[in-house]
């Protein structure tokens, strides 16, 4: 058997002291420069409002600047292929909105995988989307609503912000449940869309409660059914589509993910410091003023929900023959 020198095991210890104490603050020193957000949307969109009211707090836990920078284009999928060929050090972030997981079923040259090439942090927040039509449309209920669109089956129009938005596939996905088929009319944004819902040139749309909200309260649209599994205590009195058709849950979110390969670490980092930042009296009441309802969940857990979006959307998209261009 052979024998060290005694000598040896001394300097063995505190070489391996020292790399363990380099590893600890290799792993603490994160941030120690700002951190970079990518929202893939214009300036003044759903997921730039609620990031950019996220990210002082945010910042303020990393202890560093966060930047949000917009990195608009094909539906989003141009700014999350910046983040998920950036180097996966934390420092470059994806602020994703709902149609992350159905991009690449939409889009025949999406050049990323959303679940390979990213590593879920946290999904942030949700908004149940409600269904609005013109009063004079004279459905007072989603009851009504449903036997006037078998009635009037391809000649009621309903709004979308555009093909392959949410507004257009939870569209779709109603009409695959309930057996209706009004006529998609695409515009582009939920701003110009609702005007003509408004206006009475389009019957119908599945909008955002932050955009609806105002013009339900006033009576010039009426709101039918939230698009999700349980009522949303912005809208008591306004049933869920899930109250008729069991299973049926379709809603907006907005997460944070990282490039494939960023050390757990890090991401365990982001994810308290986010989670810290949304349940701060302030951010959570922008937030909800927003339409927005706090979550706020472990990676695992937005992991499995970007799967199952990914599941569901791409059965729509491939049943309803879905494309954009």
């Amino acid at each position: 058997m052979q024998h060290f020198p005694t000598r040896i095991f001394p300097r063995v210890i505190a070489l391996a002291m020292l790399f363990t104490v380099s590893t600890v603050c290799a792993q603490t020193a994160y941030p120690t420069k700002p951190v970079r957000v990518i929202v893939t949307f214009a300036p003044g969109g759903v997921t730039d409002i609620a990031t950019r009211i996220i990210a002082p707090r945010f910042g303020e836990g990393l202890g560093q600047a966060v930047v949000v920078e917009n990195r608009a284009g094909a539906g989003g999928v141009i700014g999350a292929d910046a983040v998920a060929k950036s180097a996966p050090d934390g420092y470059t972030l994806l602020s994703a909105f709902d149609n992350f997981a159905s991009s690449p079923y939409l889009y025949k040259s999406t050049p990323y995988d959303p679940i390979r090439d990213f590593v879920p942090i946290s999904l942030l927040v949700r908004s149940r989307p409600v269904i609005v039509v013109n009063p004079k449309l004279g459905a007072n209920s989603f009851e009504d609503f449903i036997r006037v669109a078998k009635a009037k089956g391809s000649a009621l129009n309903y709004a979308s912000a555009g093909g392959g938005t949410s507004s257009h596939l939870i569209a779709e996905l109603l009409k695959m449940t309930a057996g209706i088929e009004p006529t998609a009319v695409h515009y582009k944004g939920g701003a110009p869309a609702i005007t003509d819902v408004l206006g009475g040139q389009v019957e119908m749309m599945v909008a955002t409660i932050s955009i609806a909200l105002p013009h339900v309260r006033s009576g010039k649209l009426t709101a039918l059914a939230v698009t999700s599994a349980s009522r949303t205590a912005l809208l008591p009195g306004v049933p869920a589509v899930g109250e008729f058709y069991p299973g049926f849950d379709a809603q907006s979110w907005i997460g944070f993910l990282a490039p494939a390969g960023t050390p757990r670490e890090i991401i365990a980092r982001v994810n308290a410091e986010l989670r810290r930042a949304i349940a701060s009296p302030d951010v959570k009441s922008k937030l909800e003023a927003q339409g927005f309802e706090i979550v706020g969940t472990s990676p695992e857990a937005f992991g499995e929900w970007i799967r199952n979006e990914s599941t569901k959307w791409s059965r729509v998209i491939r049943d309803r023959r879905i494309t954009v261009e």
